[in-house]
């Protein structure tokens, strides 16, 4: 004898169980969503800001697979030690030639990546992947980059020249930091 459930009773089941998946993914995305806000910061704002939330976390997922391939590595003494003296040579050249040290300061941290190991590709892509290690400071590089560029048009000013030194600043003292054990930073 054969005894088959009414079918209301198969569609509650049916429905119970879409219900279930539907909170677990929601709560999945939700977990994933504050993961990488947490793990990004304000370059999460950013992206979301630029390309709405599902672009910009898929795009975020793919920064973080592109820089995971490379082989960031932490500075040795000595070679931090010759940064932080450049440094120094490019901060107190400001005073008499600002235009200049903030054209150094540029060449000094590209310099740093590249010797860190991040690729030396376009602007864009440099502060992408900059962006997935040092998350918080990521906006300062944009900020200081948007100075020089104004700059070698003529149109940037002492004091935008100066703040763009202050950014430089942030991104080269955070470039220099030994590297963490896994390259994404515990932001508290």
């Amino acid at each position: 004898m054969t005894t088959t459930m009414d079918p209301k009773v198969v569609a509650l089941i049916v429905i119970g169980i879409i219900a279930v998946l539907l909170i677990i993914w929601a709560v999945v995305r939700q977990r994933r969503t504050a993961d990488l806000k947490k793990r990004f910061g304000p370059e999460y704002d950013r992206a979301v800001h630029e390309s709405g939330p599902r672009k910009a976390e898929a795009t975020l997922l793919e920064r973080e697979k592109r820089v995971d391939k490379f082989h960031i590595r932490p500075l040795p003494a000595d070679e931090r030690e010759r940064f932080i003296t450049e440094w120094r040579r490019v901060q107190s050249r400001f005073v008499d030639e600002p235009r200049g040290a903030v054209t150094q300061a540029d060449l000094l941290v590209n310099n740093v990546m590249r010797v860190r190991g991040y690729p030396m590709t376009d602007f864009e892509q440099r502060a992408a992947d900059i962006s997935v290690t040092h998350p918080y400071v990521v906006t300062n590089y944009r900020a200081a980059h948007e100075i020089a560029e104004r700059h070698q048009q003529g149109q940037a000013t002492t004091e935008d020249l100066r703040q763009a030194m202050i950014y430089y600043r942030s991104l080269f003292d955070d470039l220099l930091e030994p590297a963490p054990a896994d390259p994404r930073r515990e932001v508290a």
